[in-house]
């Protein structure tokens, strides 16, 4: 298992020891050490949705400490938040587990159709709360996503230039798109490719239906037949769409769900090349004992441990 957390590693040529130390921090934690897969616990959703949607379900998670345990007790490979959760919880789990910051943030306070979200911390803070990586939202399809490229290429060369990974949330929205467009395959696929050139370590994308938004692009799927019938063939093309799989790409988990609906999720992940997931309102929303057997299955489905 190590010589495939060597392969990984080996795809991402031009960066430096303390980069490769820092994406091996993650790929070498928690249940899935050393397989090459992911689970992260992200949990943003308290600044991107609001408190009462995000944490009402399950009143424990208004403790910023709460998300670092179930992170630490499911045995995720690591747990990304925007400032004010890692500052709260930063020094008492120092070391537990790896810690993505969240760099920029987006609340939904008033309508808008082209997102453009607000940079809410730094490098430097990642580097003082001990994060082996940063995150940052791009939304390709907003009117502002040049602005968000342009910020991203300033904070992907400091991060680098730093030793931290960077995980890019890829997320197409904006007037240009319609609401089934968000999510379309060659939208998703587009939208990996997008964070894969501007930098990205490790991907993070919605899983796509089969509906193709681009008449262009319609043409080229429809013409060389690019199998994108089932969830898992649709996987594989985003993961080919991101360097010929040579990016780590993961799943967003999306609201909270029926256990079977994420577990067969789980499932065309994994028969897709889909290097994981990262699951959120799925797993804090539930009471702490169910979303850690919750998560251990997940798990176990990329392990090949649970069919």
């Amino acid at each position: 298992m190590a010589d495939r957390v060597r392969e990984i590693l080996s795809w991402y040529e031009s960066d430096n020891a303390g980069t490769k130390a820092n994406l091996a921090r993650m790929l070498r934690h928690g249940k899935l050490a050393g397989t090459g897969k992911l689970v992260i616990l992200p949990v943003d959703q308290g600044f991107e949705h609001g408190p009462a949607r995000s944490f009402a379900p399950n009143p424990a998670g208004y403790n910023p400490h709460y998300h670092f345990q179930l992170g630490i007790d499911a045995g995720c490979n690591a747990y990304a938040a925007p400032l004010g959760f890692l500052e709260a919880g930063a020094s008492h789990f120092a070391g537990q587990i790896p810690l993505i910051l969240k760099l920029n943030n987006h609340d939904v306070l008033h309508d808008e159709k082209d997102p453009l979200p607000s940079v809410t911390s730094s490098v430097r803070d990642a580097l003082r709360l001990g994060c082996a990586a940063v995150g940052f939202t791009i939304y390709p399809g907003s009117a502002h996503c040049n602005t968000m490229y342009e910020q991203l290429r300033a904070i992907t060369e400091e991060a680098k230039a730093s030793g931290l990974a960077v995980v890019v949330w890829s997320y197409p929205r904006g007037s240009s798109l319609s609401k089934e467009g968000e999510t379309a395959m060659d939208v998703g696929a587009y939208a990996a490719q997008i964070a894969a050139q501007l930098g990205a370590h490790i991907i993070k994308v919605k899983l796509p239906t089969a509906h193709l938004e681009q008449a262009a692009a319609k043409k080229v799927y429809e013409s060389t037949q690019i199998p994108i019938k089932t969830l898992a063939e649709r996987v594989k093309h985003v993961v080919q769409s991101s360097f010929d799989g040579r990016r780590i790409v993961i799943f967003s988990g999306g609201a909270k769900s029926e256990d079977k609906n994420v577990f067969d999720e789980a499932r065309a992940i994994r028969d897709g090349g889909g290097f994981g997931s990262i699951i959120g309102r799925n797993s804090f929303q539930r009471p702490k004992a169910e979303a850690v057997k919750f998560l251990h299955t997940i798990m176990g489905i990329y392990s090949g441990e649970v069919q």
